[in-house]
């Protein structure tokens, strides 16, 4: 992937994002009885996938409910840190016309295609499946 094509894949993620969280939090406050999912396979099985909850947790992070973040998906964490940070990082690398956001990109994906990292990624996934299914989120 270019430089340019994962910046503004990154920035339009981030977008969405920040979209979605106001449309969510609109949504969770007019309709606070009203099951809410947007989550195809929920929605067909009635059993969560590993990312159900992830909304709610990035909410809450962004509220400043941090264990409540971890409790509804510790994959919200990682989604709020990433809006956090990458929409920064990138505007500091286009005004110093440097690529570190890129570089770091690079070498984070070298590490998760190595074996052993990528099996313990997938054991991470399945755990956090099977914990999203025992809580009935």
């Amino acid at each position: 992937m270019t430089k340019n094509k994962l910046y503004t894949l990154t920035l339009i993620a981030c977008f969405f994002g920040y979209s979605w969280l106001l449309f969510f939090d609109f949504i969770s406050h007019s309709h606070s009885d009203y099951d809410f999912t947007v989550c195809v396979f929920k929605r067909i099985t009635t059993i969560p996938c590993p990312s159900c909850g992830t909304s709610r947790a990035v909410n809450s992070f962004f509220k400043g409910n941090i264990l409540t973040s971890l409790y509804l998906n510790p994959f919200g964490i990682i989604v709020a840190g990433i809006m956090l940070i990458a929409p920064g990082w990138i505007a500091f690398d286009y005004f110093t016309k440097r690529q570190s956001f890129y570089d770091f990109y690079i070498k984070t994906e070298k590490i998760i295609r190595t074996k052993k990292v990528a099996i313990l990624l997938v054991i991470l996934v399945i755990i956090n499946w099977i914990w999203n299914i025992n809580k009935q989120i």
